[in-house]
């Protein structure tokens, strides 16, 4: 089994950039990845219709990014397009989007080879109840994964899915026939200690364990922080801890409002009394640890194996969380060689079910 084909470059505009990718990809059959960086955005169509017929690629599948990845490197601030080429059957996935449903396989009883499995989704930012959006995707393959991420722009957002879309979901249904393995890796640190939401209005916080949420919260970020409450919630976020992981996996949202007067504190996302929360703070140090151990469980799985791979990453990894651009995917570079890889910096980090922030989404396809 050969590996997939790679292509990745920047340049003046769009045409530089499908140029170069073209040459490096060649002719040939499969399905096409393709991530552009936001400079490109009024360009996208353009971009496909180009793919399509310099490589002879029907199937293509994509969306923007803020910054774009591939094999060990990063673009960001400029035109960039990277591209990847999976030697997949067409009979072993199927590109949707709103236009264009998944056909009748995807309800296809668990262990059908022609069900739908997994698979890669791309969402629109701004969509509404976009985490609902998800789970319900989820619920129509057969292993409940997805993997993906929302689209992040400082202009528009748009999809591919063989068209140029936006709103909603798109991306590519596999079947079991495809083999693949995927891990996510947070960027966030738990600081000590869980709490009980007791009181609560959707996404505002009044009490945890039955004292008021803003007097928890400054005792959990230390001292330091708590004399500064403006950078505390740059940096520390509220961790809701996944019922039922065996992990100990947990969604990061934003702190996004404080109120001192009432004790109170809004988070990005609504809770219920009785739900378990723990505060946890971006950190790189850990960020990179963590990094390094979702690496060695690839690589013991079988990573060497793999043909290609996507990954996504959250728009405040990077070098905000690495310290300088290409830190990151030189780490994955370094456990994984010269595997063919593409991805983007995401607004949301979609796993299995559920909408994460400040973590990457490796996939690995055998």
């Amino acid at each position: 089994m050969s590996a997939f084909r790679l292509a990745h470059a920047s340049g003046i505009g769009w045409r530089d950039c499908v140029d170069a990718c073209a040459a490096q990809l060649g002719r040939g059959d499969g399905l096409g990845f393709a991530y552009f960086t936001d400079a490109l955005v009024p360009d996208a169509a353009r971009i496909v219709d180009a793919l399509r017929e310099r490589t002879g690629v029907r199937d293509w599948v994509g969306t923007v990014g803020i910054g774009v990845l591939a094999t060990g490197v990063e673009y960001v601030d400029e035109p960039a397009l990277v591209a990847m080429v999976a030697d997949l059957e067409p009979g072993r996935y199927t590109v949707f989007s709103g236009k264009a449903r998944l056909p009748q396989f995807a309800a296809r009883a668990a262990g059908d080879p022609a069900a739908a499995d997994f698979a890669v989704v791309h969402a629109d930012p701004h969509a509404p109840e976009v985490q609902e959006l998800i789970a319900d995707m989820s619920g129509k393959v057969a292993s409940g994964y997805l993997v993906g991420g929302l689209s992040s722009s400082r202009t528009a957002t748009v999809q591919i899915a063989n068209e140029v879309l936006s709103g909603g979901l798109s991306g590519v249904a596999l079947t079991s026939e495809v083999r693949v393995s995927t891990r996510l890796t947070q960027g966030c640190s738990p600081l000590a200690g869980r709490h009980r939401v007791t009181e609560c209005d959707e996404n505002v916080i009044a009490a945890f364990d039955g004292r008021p949420a803003l007097d928890v919260f400054r005792e959990s970020v230390g001292e330091v922080l708590a004399r500064d409450l403006r950078r505390a919630v740059q940096t520390i976020h509220v961790g809701l801890p996944v019922v039922g992981s065996d992990t100990g996996d947990y969604k990061v949202r934003n702190v996004i409002g404080l109120d001192m007067r009432n004790k109170l504190i809004a988070i990005g996302e609504a809770v219920e009394a009785g739900d378990e929360i723990l505060f946890c703070k971006r950190d790189g140090a850990s960020a990179r640890e963590d990094l390094r151990r979702m690496l060695g469980e690839l690589k013991s799985a079988g990573a060497h194996a793999a043909r290609g791979a996507l990954y996504f990453s959250c728009v405040a990894r990077g070098e905000h969380m690495f310290g300088r651009r290409g830190a990151e995917l030189e780490l994955v570079r370094e456990a994984l060689g010269d595997l063919p890889l593409v991805g983007f910096f995401c607004s949301g980090e979609i796993s299995h079910d559920r909408l994460y922030g400040y973590t990457g989404v490796l996939t690995l396809f055998f």
